[in-house]
């Protein structure tokens, strides 16, 4: 069965929203300054509150988009405080992962989805080859994303939520076309999907 999301509500909801910058602005700086915390899970009570984390995850990643203005970090940042996983200088090595390097590439929350599920799933020794569990949910998460956009790829979901592909990195007066669209305010819907998805797998491995 497809994996199916209303993203058109979802945009409605997201053009009334009110950004609370100062609360964004404080957790991510915990973040930056704390670190990423551990954390070990209670099955029965992570599988409970399955519906809740789901929410909070998407949320927390538009709002790390808006913040940082980039859609890999956003997906990356609320998973990883969510899951207790990686650390603040992954996130800051995504810096150019939105499009790979806005190349007309792979959508930033692919990137940073994919991080998370690859920290969350293979093994903590870096030499183990058998990478199995990560590469099996990483086409699960690939392939729902698509079912939802139609695509990876960054230059058509920039069209499926701004209407049209500006490749911002082109020119000045493209960057400039690609501001004017609301395109910070529009394209949070991306990275809040994608790690909605990666959560649900994450949690949904719980029943294993």
């Amino acid at each position: 069965m497809p994996y199916i999301f209303d993203i058109s509500k979802r945009q409605k909801e997201l053009s009334q929203c009110e950004w609370d910058i100062t609360q964004i602005e404080a957790r991510f700086g915990k973040l930056v300054s704390n670190g990423i915390t551990p954390k070990t899970f209670d099955r029965e009570k992570t599988l409970r509150e399955k519906e809740t984390i789901l929410e909070r995850v998407q949320h927390r990643a538009e709002e790390y988009c808006y913040l940082t203005r980039n859609c890999a970090k956003g997906a990356a940042t609320a998973l990883f405080e969510e899951f207790g996983l990686g650390n603040m200088e992954i996130i800051r090595g995504l810096s150019p992962f939105p499009g790979i390097a806005m190349s007309g590439g792979i959508c930033g929350p692919v990137a940073g989805g994919m991080i998370a599920l690859g920290l969350f799933f293979s093994n903590k020794n870096a030499t183990e080859h058998d990478a199995t569990k990560a590469y099996m949910y990483s086409r699960i998460f690939i392939r729902k994303y698509e079912e939802v956009f139609g695509s990876l790829y960054c230059p058509d979901i920039q069209k499926k939520l701004l209407g049209k592909y500006f490749d911002p990195m082109a020119s000045m007066e493209n960057f400039k076309e690609f501001n004017s669209s609301n395109a910070r305010e529009k394209c949070v819907l991306a990275p809040g999907i994608g790690a909605r998805i990666v959560a649900e797998i994450i949690i949904d491995s719980m029943k294993e």
